[in-house]
């Protein structure tokens, strides 16, 4: 069984395909912790229309999404978690296809499929629609069936959503809480996964769909993003650099 982390802020149309997509996909019931990081009136018609099949973790005010995703892991009732963005949809048949790509000591990350042209190469870029009112589920799950290989991993992840061990997570201390808007603390995150010997998979046997950040604009998003690049600089005390053909993380 996985216990499955999403993080939501004030998007309720993508809360509630994604959360869709995790119920009608999955095979077996797994714990799916939905973190309300501030904004539950804003989320409360979709949280009462799956509160039979999610834990809601209600946070009452904005700590952010760092804070908010340790707080989710810290209630996994399950040592495999899964940590999903809100503006990701699930394949079908998400739960036993991760659990079959299952290893000690790896940090899997499931290949993505985004409607944009991507820093990340092993994404399929296909549009399937840029918004919850113009995606079709039932078309992104044919679509996904095909192109999920079933034996393809490859040590390339270091990309959301992330599938691994909750003791490792606390082990190398989860998100860093400090990076603005959580920017840069994916990197931040990889490194540190990195640096205590875990490998770092992508698997292409399932697919998530990304919707590409559409809950952050571009000028806000790229203040944030520099903020993060000079705290991490602070703290490593030169800043992560990223590696396109691996995604690894290095100093």
């Amino acid at each position: 069984m996985i216990s499955v982390i999403i993080p939501t802020y004030k998007s309720p149309d993508m809360l509630d395909l994604c959360l869709r997509s995790a119920i009608e996909g999955q095979q077996n019931k797994n714990q799916i912790i939905v973190v309300v990081d501030g904004f539950y009136d804003l989320n409360k018609e979709v949280l009462e229309k799956w509160s039979k099949h999610i834990n809601i973790l209600n946070l009452e005010q904005n700590v952010g999404l760092c804070r908010g995703t340790n707080l989710g892991v810290y209630n996994a009732q399950y040592d495999k978690i899964l940590i999903v963005n809100d503006d990701n949809i699930f394949p079908r048949f998400w739960d036993t296809t991760l659990e079959d790509d299952w290893q000690e000591g790896v940090v899997i990350s499931p290949n993505q499929v985004e409607p944009y042209p991507s820093m990340f190469k092993q994404f399929i870029i296909e549009d399937l629609g840029t918004d919850p009112k113009t995606f079709d589920l039932e078309k992104f799950w044919l679509f996904e069936y095909h192109y999920a290989s079933g034996d393809k991993m490859e040590e390339c992840g270091s990309t959301l959503p992330i599938f691994m061990s909750k003791i490792d997570y606390l082990r190398i201390g989860g998100w860093d809480e400090n990076y603005e808007l959580g920017m840069v603390a994916d990197w931040d995150f990889f490194l540190k996964c990195q640096l205590s010997g875990l490998k770092m998979i992508r698997t292409w046997n399932c697919h998530f769909y990304h919707f590409a950040s559409v809950s952050t604009n571009g000028e806000k998003r790229q203040q944030a993003e520099q903020a993060g690049h000079e705290y991490a600089r602070y703290k490593w005390g030169t800043y992560i650099k990223h590696n396109p053909s691996s995604n690894l993380k290095y100093l």
